[in-house]
């Protein structure tokens, strides 16, 4: 019999958009995605991110950069000088204007990375409201979150200064038509702050006949009751990074204590973001294929059939190995566009839009996990909702493996991801896998 990993119903959580169940999130950084480093260049790629399949494009931070205690030549995206104004270096907020509504023709969305923890130690609000930050008690000085040197941080028991951070966000959702923001660090500020600001949000925009899409840098269910459609799943990143650097006993049966507490834990509505790198990943701890190695193929398959959103971080379609430098001008290498990497991503992107199985929330299927004869090493996963069923089976170990799968699903004649072969499934017949392989079955 099949485990119930994840029973989509509908439980206590905030509803998000319809379109949000099907989604694909593509993660730009301007900086690095051309070698222009421009909103110019960025509209250049639109039409192939579009045939690529994305849904929402996540732009980094795309504000002016603070310059004093600056990191590197170029300075962090996340040092906002003006939360009202554009980063020269990418162009006007003209051109930032006219790239949104061509995303928006192609029948694609945006969300602007938005950072609302600390400014750069030289911005705007540092002259008009030095009262809206922390000051250091022993210096007087505006105070500096952790070791971010480059940063103000500002101060959340000023009730001006949570005005004027909305007033922020509301700007841009009127002046841009943005869909939505990514919020960075959402769990630096107090949750009370995100459960009055996003209302406002969503009232602003239901006025505009227009959905608002918000995804959360934070984990935890308390942050989907309200505000956030979305959150991080940093905890199964790092499950399957050990997983696949060996430091894991039995990684399928960690995998599915994993999904199982996570689905004790969220309510189904609540959308998970799945990824296998992203731009803290890939500039701190490397390229996805220095961290997951042999089985970096796999995990990006795994984030697709896990119920919620994937991600893909700009770069990853073309099998970019590069660890992109933050703080300096370092372009994605595109050498392997068109290639083996962007068959994969466009094929498990129009799988997930074409089955109602892989869809996140409560529009999503449920999530089986099924019995096969070596449960420790392997992992044996079925999404289903009515007839629509999406199997998949991993070899989550650098050893051979044959196994058994056993399951009322796994019969008949399934197409596979990867191959243009039919595969005839019986119940019970036994599969061989080689070290980090992998199939995806479906109808």
């Amino acid at each position: 019999m099949a485990q119930l990993l994840y029973r989509c119903q509908p439980q206590l959580s905030k509803r998000h958009p319809q379109w949000a169940s099907q989604a694909v999130i593509y993660e730009l950084n301007v900086r690095q995605f051309s070698p222009e480093g421009t909103f110019a260049g960025v509209a250049e790629q639109l039409p192939r991110l579009k045939a690529l399949g994305v849904d929402v494009i996540w732009m980094m931070p795309i504000f002016p950069i603070g310059e004093e205690r600056r990191k590197g030549s170029l300075g962090s995206y996340y040092a906002v000088r003006d939360y009202c104004a554009v980063n020269p270096e990418f162009g006007t907020f003209k051109e930032l204007k006219l790239l949104i509504n061509r995303i928006h023709r192609l029948g694609m969305r945006v969300i602007l990375d938005w950072v609302p923890n600390h400014t750069s130690r030289d911005a705007v609000w540092t002259v008009e409201h030095p009262d809206w930050y922390k000051h250091d008690p022993a210096s007087g000085e505006i105070a500096t979150p952790y070791d971010w040197t480059d940063a103000a941080q500002l101060d959340y028991d000023n009730p001006a200064m949570r005005r004027g951070m909305i007033d922020a966000m509301l700007f841009w959702l009127r002046e841009t038509r943005i869909d939505g923001f990514r919020v960075d660090m959402a769990m630096l500020e107090p949750l009370e702050f995100w459960n009055a600001c996003v209302p406002e949000l969503e009232a602003f925009m239901s006025k505009k006949s227009r959905d608002l899409f918000m995804l959360a840098e934070a984990e935890g269910p308390e942050f989907h009751t309200v505000a956030f459609d979305a959150t991080y799943s940093w905890e199964m990143h790092h499950l399957t990074v050990d997983i696949a650097q060996g430091r894991v006993v039995s990684p399928a049966a960690a995998l599915r204590d994993r999904l199982s507490h996570e689905a004790w834990e969220y309510a189904p509505a609540a959308l998970r973001m799945r990824f296998t790198s992203n731009h803290d990943e890939n500039s701190w701890n490397g390229s996805e294929f220095e961290r997951y190695g042999a089985a970096v193929r796999q995990m990006a398959a795994l984030t697709f059939l896990l119920p919620g959103v994937p991600l893909i971080y700009n770069g990853q379609e073309a099998g970019s190995n590069r660890q992109l430098l933050f703080f300096e001008k370092d372009c994605v290498d595109w050498q392997g566009l068109n290639g083996e990497w962007t068959a994969l991503y466009g094929e498990l992107i129009s799988l997930k839009h074409a089955h109602p199985a892989l869809w996140g929330g409560t529009d999503g299927g449920d999530l089986y996990a099924m019995d096969n004869s070596l449960s420790d090493k392997v992992l044996t996963l079925k999404r289903k909702i009515g007839d629509d069923v999406v199997m998949g089976l991993f070899n989550l170990s650098g050893e051979h493996v044959d196994f058994s799968v056993g399951d009322e699903d796994f019969e008949g004649v399934f197409a596979q991801v990867g191959s243009p072969e039919m595969a005839t499934l019986h119940r019970d017949a036994n599969f061989y896998l080689p070290p980090w392989g992998w199939f995806v079955y479906y109808k």
